[in-house]
């Protein structure tokens, strides 16, 4: 998932400074192609030119369909994305929790993307899609009903976030590589009214316990650490993930990539949200567990300083998309980074997740072969 490492962060970082990036995210609308209001018509369109969709996906990291009345219910969705020739997968969160589906049906390829009334506003922060060491290759992301107001769909290109970072930032979190807090479990404050000698022992079995129930649960390694948090410092629990770069190489293109999503997983940066938009309700779902933080991948702290910075650079190349029914953002997982704004009202956006795609080993084939001629 990770790729190749690479050898000169600083370096490669420079390089990608002096290169003139394609345009991010551009739109197809169906009135410029002429097919405003023939499914049939835009149906087909899809199927003679899948490749070509695809192929735009991966160069520019994402594509912005609009006016296409195909997409405005499930059915029409699937048969879009099947049309363009994009292979589903399982929602990467499917063995840690249950993401509900757009129609209900517990084996449905779409699911719910974040619609609750209750998380309404919650502002989610960029990020790219993955648990552990899954990710899906890429996403294709549909509104059937926009909220009242707000709600849009947030894009960032991953190519841009990491040439406008600080380059001494970027080497420290290469280097030291980055670390994810995943899960909180705040329930051990009983544990202070033991007697005190038998406090630490007493912890020392619920945190074997813990693990073994929580890696049993999940496909990657978890470290279980002690704290404490909330607004009584109640004794809790927190799970890390094992360490990860901040910047992959993409799979197919190799282009290095911002794939950190320390702008939705930070506790400072969604805390200073807080302030803007109000704090979280934890109900209807909304868990508290969810709770995640970021850290360099040897355990230390990121800076409030760091942390401004890489929020600045992110909502600097946030694009906002405000999407209509029928509305489908396409987008490459690994160049793309996505979120969401805060909404009032009844939104109902769905999502489906890729492996990858018809034609994904052509792209790399040709790749290789204009690479070797450009050599």
């Amino acid at each position: 998932m990770w790729g190749d490492k690479i050898t000169n962060i600083r370096q490669v970082q420079q390089e990608l400074r002096k290169t003139k990036l394609p345009e991010f995210a551009p739109e197809i609308r169906a009135s410029d192609l002429g097919l405003a209001g023939d499914t049939a018509a835009q149906l087909k369109y899809f199927q003679d030119n899948g490749m070509e969709l695809k192929e735009k996906m991966q160069q520019h990291g994402a594509v912005v369909f609009r006016g296409f009345d195909l997409m405005k219910t499930q059915d029409g969705f699937q048969e879009f994305y099947k049309a363009v020739g994009m292979k589903t997968c399982l929602d990467p969160l499917h063995s840690v929790s249950a993401r509900p589906t757009v129609d209900g049906k517990k084996n449905s390829p779409v699911y719910e993307a974040v619609n609750k009334e209750s998380r309404k506003n919650f502002f989610i922060g960029m990020h790219n899609e993955f648990v552990g060491t899954r990710a899906p290759r890429a996403a294709a992301f549909v509104c059937f009903k926009a909220a009242e107001t707000g709600g849009e769909f947030l894009l960032a290109d991953g190519r841009r976030m990491f040439r406008d970072l600080d380059s001494d930032l970027v080497e420290e979190l290469y280097n030291r590589q980055i670390r994810y807090s995943v899960m909180e479990l705040p329930f051990f404050g009983w544990v202070d009214n033991l007697p005190g000698p038998v406090q630490e022992p007493v912890m020392g079995l619920l945190k074997g316990i813990v693990s073994a129930a929580v890696n049993a649960k999940v496909d990657f390694s978890v470290d279980l650490r002690e704290g404490r948090g909330g607004y009584d410092n109640t004794r809790m629990l927190q799970a890390r993930a094992p360490s990860q770069p901040p910047i992959v190489v993409h799979p197919v293109t190799g282009d290095p990539t911002w794939f950190c999503n320390v702008h939705s997983h930070s506790s400072k940066l969604r805390h200073d949200r807080e302030s803007i938009y109000g704090a979280e309700r934890f109900e209807d779902g909304a868990s508290q567990i969810n709770k995640s933080d970021m850290f360099f991948g040897d355990d230390g702290e990121i800076s409030d300083e760091q942390l401004k910075h890489m929020d600045e650079v992110t909502m600097k190349n946030v694009k906002f998309v405000k999407m209509s029914e029928g509305d489908v953002v396409l987008l490459d997982n690994y160049k793309c980074m996505h979120g969401r704004n805060v909404f009032d009202g009844t939104r109902k956006h769905g999502v489906a997740w890729f492996e990858g795609w018809e034609g994904e080993e052509e792209m790399k084939q040709k790749l290789r072969k204009e690479t070797a001629l450009a050599a």
